[in-house]
């Protein structure tokens, strides 16, 4: 089930590679909003908001892991396009081994500080027990979250973009189910609900790897396959390292958002909760939609097909913006019923807050859907290095701005006001740099 995408069509190419990603991104979506849809209704606000906090948490803790991922999944990429597979099987075993040791390691780091994290996230007492709680059986997924990234990326990698969402399909229905039982049935507290996202996230990466092992033989690595090559090596680390630092600091500025936000109390939590959701099921296609452009610009990256690549961007970044319009109409029209999904209607003053942020923030996701292809094309051509710039400039002005609008009149809507600011300015800058550098065409892997 392999695609080459260094032939046939390009814009077909790109969205027939991209739509499984698309559906898969909603998906995950729907995986993540089963436990703020079913503790909200159920449990209350003050648990809705120790979930929500938790998300972002955990958010940021996986985003070292699909970073590293997506980067090793770049490397392949481009060593399939060079038509090596030799030096693709050996950086797959690599790779495998490298950050399945960070995973573990990982999770014994978040288990040792637990309660500074918790300290450190501002979490106000009446929800600090509930958050523990939760992140305790949350936390025992990260191993799981690393299987399942690391093998849907390897085959999105040679252009199977179809098995990652099966497996993540059925992932997620587990997870609705589990949730209903653990949670209602079973009156587990948010313990349940952790759980339930907990074992289907190792339906999924059990799945996926037992398939790969199975029917992907052309991507297991042999004996002679299996060792550790200086340079091979220090191209994945360098690839996989920078974008995993990129995921990180990415997710690290939205978690010291979440910090200032917790300061505003439990309804502004239980608002921003909420609102984020949406926000990431409205725009989290076009995240997908750009790793797709990345995996097939790596490709022909590799295959030294700089045609292609010219036809890619122009096509991958007209479909990006004229999606990004249509969600931030269809949010900013919707905003109330849509939160209403995850908050009892009688919470007046919460959902009002929610609309201030789907309103200021959901207008202008076009600017992150530029983002993302950027993101993806710095990573594809091996310049991981700049997608890191774009994310310091996009968080750092989010983070900064932030603070300093919020404690003005505008309060948080100052801090909803912060983050377009924040993508306008990388987009620009990595628009700018690829003008720039554009009369040097990029050397092939």
């Amino acid at each position: 089930m392999e695609k080459d995408l260094t032939k046939g069509s390009v814009t077909i190419n790109i969205l027939l590679f991209a739509l499984p990603l698309m559906f898969g991104n909603l998906l995950q979506q729907f995986y993540n909003i089963a436990d703020t849809y079913i503790v909200g209704k159920y449990l209350g606000s003050n648990a809705l908001a120790a979930v929500g906090s938790s998300y972002t948490l955990m958010t940021f803790l996986t985003s070292i892991l699909i970073g590293l991922c997506m980067g090793a999944s770049a490397v392949i990429s481009i060593q399939y396009g060079t038509r090596n597979t030799a030096k693709m099987r050996q950086s797959i075993f690599m790779s495998f081994v490298f950050i399945a040791l960070l995973s573990l390691i990982l999770t014994a780091v978040v288990y040792l500080f637990i309660d500074k994290i918790l300290l450190l996230l501002q979490v106000p007492s009446e929800i600090y027990d509930m958050m523990k709680t939760y992140l305790v059986f949350i936390f025992a997924g990260i191993p799981a979250v690393f299987l399942y990234n690391y093998y849907a990326n390897l085959l999105r990698a040679v252009g199977n973009s179809v098995l990652p969402l099966i497996f993540l399909g059925v992932s997620c229905i587990l997870n609705i189910f589990l949730d209903l039982y653990c949670v209602i049935h079973l009156k587990w507290g948010v313990a349940g609900a952790a759980i339930a996202t907990s074992f289907s996230q190792y339906i999924s990466g059990i799945g996926i790897m037992l398939y790969t092992l199975l029917k992907e033989k052309n991507l297991i690595p042999d004996k002679k396959e299996m060792k550790w090559d200086k340079n091979n090596l220090s191209t994945i680390l360098n690839l996989s390292l920078m974008t995993s630092i990129q995921q990180s600091v990415m997710n690290l500025g939205i978690l010291m958002v979440q910090g200032l936000v917790n300061s505003f109390g439990t309804q502004v939590m239980a608002a921003f909760a909420a609102a984020v959701k949406i926000d990431s099921f409205a725009y989290m296609p076009v995240q997908d939609f750009g790793n797709a452009f990345s995996t097939y610009v790596a490709q022909n990256y590799g295959a030294n097909r700089q045609d292609r690549i010219k036809k890619g961007i122009h096509s991958a970044f007209t479909t990006s913006v004229i999606f990004s319009c249509i969600i931030s109409l269809l949010v900013y029209i919707y905003a109330k019923p849509l939160l209403e999904i995850f908050i009892n209607p009688s919470e007046v003053e919460i959902i009002k807050i929610g609309i201030n942020y789907l309103h200021i923030e959901g207008s202008f996701y076009f600017g992150i859907g530029i983002l993302f292809l950027l993101y993806g094309y710095y990573r594809a051509i091996n310049k991981p290095s700049m997608s890191l710039i774009l994310t310091i400039a996009s968080l750092g002005t989010r983070v900064v701005l932030a603070y300093i609008l919020s404690s003005t009149i505008l309060g948080t809507n100052g801090i909803w006001m912060s983050i377009p600011i924040g993508w306008m300015l990388a987009d620009t800058i990595g628009i700018v740099y690829y003008f720039l550098s554009s009369k040097k065409t990029p050397q092939s892997y």
